[in-house]
């Protein structure tokens, strides 16, 4: 259950002349016992997020009239098993990152979510760091939700720049719902210097980019479509994907595609797996696979098979395990849950964890 705060008098006594009509302070708390085996190194943790990501935050609506509301949304990853705040990213590139001194080490950082909206019958506007288009699709049609040792290999692609994820100064978009349709349209900045006075002028578009996404949804089936473009001088990286799930009553069936590239390096993926009810719990499965044209020779490529049960002992906590398998050929050399692995070899993970919502 979440709580709402009676922050309203504090607000008075700072001689506000307005309230909002609702401030509310969420969270999750997970802690996961992470075991990796490789071929080169094994690895146990104590880590954290094997389920859903820890996270603290507040968000607040005030309703305008006239159908109109404006509201904020502040969101905190948070690494529960050492007590840091989890990194962000100040400028969509490497120099806004752990290189200007904002590597995870530091307090609470809003990085999973900072932004202000205002919203009526025309939709939402958003700004602020927010998750991109591009990403929607895989954590939403993934039954391990990208989280733990079960996520799909299509996140762990040759997409590792900062806003494969969530995007920094950005402007938002999204559709008000119209039957089954939704949409997001959403454009970022890197906000650096314009080529007259940038010392490294073919830099001046750094981390500019756009994503959208659009999808219908009704009765069982959810479909979405997404694609993204962001510039850097060293090779502009586009994201392309197309994600669905159907709801049978007895299970949920989800799959998804992408393509990828970063410069003049390729990358292509799919998953299908899916979320079997269980009674009180709920069994994942998936199979993934990603590949890129990065070798010499045949195109490097990793499977992963991984399966896992979330049982809920209430609404708001719930214990969970998954176990995954990760095979590698032609190269490629992915390992799991910390793990280290010599190039086509395999790599194997194991996570047992509790998750407490507020």
């Amino acid at each position: 259950m979440k709580k709402s705060l009676i922050a309203l008098a504090v607000m008075a006594a700072a001689g506000a002349a307005s309230a909002q009509s609702s401030v509310t302070l969420f969270g999750i708390v997970d802690a996961t016992l992470a075991w990796g085996k490789g071929s080169t190194g094994d690895r146990f943790q104590v880590t954290n997020s094997g389920y859903n990501g820890s996270r603290l935050g507040f968000r607040g609506t005030e309703d305008l009239g006239g159908g109109m509301s404006a509201s904020f949304w502040l969101e905190a990853g948070v690494t529960n098993d050492d007590g840091r705040g989890a990194a962000t990213n100040t400028n969509n590139q490497a120099t806004g990152g752990a290189v200007a001194g904002i590597g995870g080490g530091q307090g609470l950082t809003f990085n999973r979510r900072s932004t202000v909206s205002l919203a009526g019958g025309f939709g939402e506007i958003r700004l602020g760091r927010d998750y991109t288009p591009q990403f929607w699709n895989l954590t939403v049609f993934d039954p391990f939700g990208t989280n733990g040792v079960g996520t799909t290999q299509t996140l762990n692609s040759i997409i590792t720049g900062a806003t494969a994820v969530r995007a920094s100064n950005s402007i938002g978009y999204f559709l008000p719902r119209m039957g089954g349709l939704y949409g997001q349209v959403q454009m970022y900045l890197g906000e650096n210097l314009d080529a007259s006075v940038n010392p490294t002028p073919n830099t001046e578009k750094d981390g500019n980019g756009w994503g959208l996404r659009l999808g219908y949804a009704a009765g069982p089936l959810n479909v979405a479509f997404a694609t993204s473009k962001t510039k850097y001088a060293a090779g502009d990286v586009k994201q392309t994907n197309l994600g669905g799930m159907y709801d049978f009553g007895v299970a949920k069936l989800q799959a998804h595609v992408s393509r990828d590239e970063n410069g003049a390096v390729d990358g292509d993926g799919w998953l299908i797996g899916g979320l079997i009810p269980v009674g009180a719990g709920e069994v994942r499965v998936a199979f993934s696979q990603y590949q890129t044209d990065a070798g010499a020779g045949p195109d490097p490529k990793s499977r992963k098979i991984a399966l896992g049960y979330v049982h809920n002992l209430s609404k708001r906590t719930a214990v969970y395990t998954t176990y995954a398998r990760v095979r590698n050929s032609n190269g490629a050399a992915a390992a799991l849950n910390g793990a280290t692995t010599a190039a086509n070899s395999s790599s194997s993970g194991f996570d047992i964890g509790v998750r407490h919502s507020f």
